[in-house]
């Protein structure tokens, strides 16, 4: 009876449970449905300080009038916190009223940074968005803390950490400060490539931009890990193995691995090179009945065998794009067209010349220039409004606006014009800084100790003018000089410049006097074409030659003593096709220069010059040169050259031999003086070369020998003239080139293996500078 009493008595509490339940649960339906019931009176707002109560009813989702809707009530909470002017909003019923509740956040009083000494307050300020007198919400504060840390890690600092904090302040303001750790500089440990076979990991890692870490880089950044410097040294890959013949050349990857420690990065690139190919036939092919195919395909800069090279291509397409423009057709689009042969492994490329479609230039803007004026900008585009619009002609556009150096940031955007055929360039660039206040030291063998100060201006007063004021002085030489160059004389493509300078020389060692040259000059230069210019050229010089040992100088030195007066007019006509003008390996550069002196003053002379220097990368990392020069001076109206006009030639012009080492000689002075000489001729051939080294320590080898002769000084009487016929001198040697830290170090050895007896020669040579 008591089990049966048990079971009745909880069956009976379960009843009542659920009753209660169900009860309860009609309460809360009731209730819900009671509020959906409501009409809302008005819409009260409470805690707001800062904000007008209207402005928090504006977005409210619901209106009085309305009847109570708890997802209109849940959108318009949404709504609110999505102002982010709030840190906490209530709604609630009270009757008939709908009550708001909010917390407003707070106004930023100051942003503030502290414990940052890589990166100075306004490289930060201009990466953050949080401003005084904005709403300060934490959401946006560690945005922007995260900002912070992707500029540290742009300038390879990866275990920076950035801490936003605030200080309270009355009338809910606060300041934010950012707690900046630096931390150290995360270097790059190694770099690593997989599935080269053509190449070595060393000759690769010298055609990027990143380099290892080591202890002579502590004057570089490439050593630092950088996420965007790896995309492009992707880019550089392509290019490098593309110059080399591999068209079908990838990356497959590049991973950066971050070490245990998390002070460095282990680099991988994986690549695919495919094969070599080299120029098969190259043709050029038309639709356009009046464009002369045998004329265009004699700007075709590849040739038959040779191996393939995509800036020749690139090249090419500029070419035939500019021809095309000539003859009329300035819509015209160069499309390449490769056929493979991978048997033969060689590529023909059809040029494809189709007149594209008819797009014109509406208008040019240029963006971003504060200092820099838009006409030295405008002047490189080689476009103006009205004209056909052709994406060669603005790509190279782009590199001449590159090539001035003025900006840090180069973007031509195309934007749709106010007709379909019409279009809006705009250019957009960020400015740098254009001046320099440089000081240099250095070492030589022939002037000991040497040291300059430089104060220059590449961009003067916004107008693309250069304007350079420089001294120099060592033991052997004092310098003085100032330069100006208007790059756009009267609008045109020609440059004018001024030059103003004082010299001091002590040729005592040499000749057995001293030298001083004050004087002016002006140049006037212009283009012939792309790789030819001629320059022109006038100056009036002061000469004074002293300080003569009367006693134990040259007679020729002796009567050369005194001041003289020089007006000059010169000419020189340059020819320049390097790829490089710091580190050529192929090309050509040369260069005739003459000068007549007698329009004025009282020096008579006429002197020529040539010189030529051609390039030629004949293995990877092995670049041979050959250099010659020759040269000729003579009088007139009846006057001899004066010593400080003749050629002098010996040290860096002629390595085996002193400065002035070779040539003319009176060995009856005390000190052998040199003469100079009115004519002379040098040949060099040279090869530089791996060393074995990595090539980020940029140490390279070089043999070399030069040959040549300098003679034909006038008679002046003496008995012991000795060197004055044209007799051969050659010297070989081998140099160390290092382009250091501290600046670029050369070291010589040279013998002279053909030489007279009284020549002066120099077996050790070395100079090594920098600016700092």
């Amino acid at each position: 009876m008591r089990i049966w009493f048990g079971v009745l008595s909880l069956i009976l509490t379960v009843f009542v449970a659920v009753g209660s339940i169900i009860v309860s649960g009609n309460g809360f339906v009731s209730s819900a449905q009671a509020q959906s019931s409501v009409v809302i009176s008005r819409i009260a707002v409470e805690g707001n300080h800062r904000l007008e109560a209207e402005t928090v009813r504006s977005y409210m989702q619901i209106a009085p009038g309305d009847r109570y809707d708890p997802e209109r009530i849940d959108q318009s909470l949404q709504t609110l916190f999505r102002t982010g002017l709030f840190s906490d909003v209530s709604i609630n019923l009270r009757g008939k009223i709908l009550v708001v509740s909010v917390e407003e956040n707070p106004i930023i009083n100051r942003v503030g940074f502290e414990g940052n000494s890589e990166l100075d307050d306004d490289a930060l300020r201009k990466e953050v968005e949080l401003r005084p007198r904005v709403v300060f919400t934490r959401a946006r504060a560690q945005s922007d803390a995260q900002r912070i840390i992707a500029l540290y890690r742009r300038s390879g600092r990866f275990s920076a950490t950035v801490e936003p904090k605030i200080i309270k302040l009355s009338q809910n303001r606060v300041d934010l400060v950012y707690e900046i750790h630096d931390g150290p500089v995360t270097k790059i440990e190694r770099i690593n490539f997989v599935g080269n076979r053509a190449f070595s990991d060393s000759q690769l890692r010298g055609a990027i931009s990143t380099s290892e870490s080591r202890w002579w880089k502590f004057l570089t950044s490439t050593d630092s890990y950088d996420p965007d410097r790896l995309n492009f040294d992707r880019e550089l890959l392509r290019r490098h193995y593309l110059r080399n013949g591999y068209a079908d050349f990838k990356v497959l990857s590049s991973t950066a691995e971050l070490a245990r420690d998390g002070k460095s990065f282990f680099i991988t690139f994986t690549v695919d090179e495919g094969v070599q190919y080299e120029f098969g036939k190259s043709s050029v092919s038309t639709v356009v009945p009046s464009l002369q195919v045998e004329e265009l395909e004699t700007v075709i800069k590849s040739e038959e065998g040779s191996t393939y090279d995509a800036t020749d291509v690139d090249k090419t397409i500029e070419e035939l794009t500019i021809e095309a423009g000539k003859a009329g057709f300035a819509f015209a689009q160069i499309r390449p067209r490769a056929e493979r042969n991978e048997e033969a492994q060689t590529i023909d490329i059809v040029y494809e010349v189709q007149e594209g479609p008819r797009v014109y230039i509406e208008r040019i803007d240029i963006v971003g220039n504060v200092r820099t004026l838009d006409e030295v900008v405008r002047r490189e585009i080689r476009l103006v409004e009205g004209d056909a619009y052709n994406r060669v002609l603005v790509d190279r556009a782009r590199r001449r606006i590159t090539a001035l150096d003025f900006f840090g940031k180069i973007d031509i955007k195309e934007s749709p014009g106010s007709a379909p055929d019409k279009i809006i360039l705009i250019v957009e660039v960020e400015e740098k800084s254009t001046g320099s206040l440089a000081f240099g030291a250095g070492f030589s063998t022939a002037e000991t100790i040497l040291g300059d100060i430089t104060l220059s201006e590449r961009n003067f007063l916004g107008r693309g003018q250069f304007v350079r004021l420089r001294t120099s002085l060592s033991f052997k030489r004092q310098q003085v000089d100032f330069r100006f160059t208007e790059p756009y004389f009267l609008g045109k493509r020609m440059s004018f410049g001024v030059d103003i300078y004082a010299t001091e020389t002590d040729l005592q060692d040499e000749s057995s006097f001293d030298s001083r040259q004050i004087g002016a000059g002006l140049r006037l230069g212009f283009p012939l074409s792309e790789n030819t210019s001629v320059t022109t050229r006038y100056s009036f010089t002061n000469d004074d030659i002293r300080d003569v040992d009367t006693a134990n100088a040259s007679l020729a030195i002796i009567q050369s003593a005194g001041q003289s007066n020089t007006s000059l007019f010169g000419y020189s006509i340059s020819y320049d096709t390097l790829d490089s003008p710091v580190d050529p390996t192929n090309g050509v550069r040369a260069s005739f220069d003459q000068d007549f002196a007698g329009l004025g003053g009282d020096v008579f002379f006429v002197r020529s010059s040539v010189k030529g220097t051609y390039y030629k990368s004949v293995w990877d990392g092995v670049v041979g040169l050959v250099r010659g020069s020759a040269g000729y001076i003579t009088g007139w109206n009846g006057d001899n050259t004066r010593i400080v006009d003749r050629f002098f030639k010996g040290g860096d012009s002629f390595r085996g031999f002193e400065r002035s080492g070779i040539g003319p000689r009176d060995i009856g002075a005390t000190n052998a003086d040199a003469l100079g000489g009115q004519a002379f001729a040098i040949g060099t051939a040279e090869v530089t070369f791996p060393v074995g080294l990595p090539d980020e320590l940029g140490v390279r080898g070089a043999l070399f020998t030069d040959v040549g002769t300098l003679f034909d000084a006038p008679n002046s009487g003496a008995t012991t003239l000795r060197g004055n016929s044209a007799d051969l001198r050659m010297s070989v040697g081998a140099s160390i080139l290092w382009s250091s830290p501290v600046g670029p170090l050369r070291f010589d050895l040279a013998e002279a293996i053909l030489k007279e007896s009284f020549d002066k020669t120099e077996f050790f040579r070395f100079s090594v500078g920098t600016r700092f």
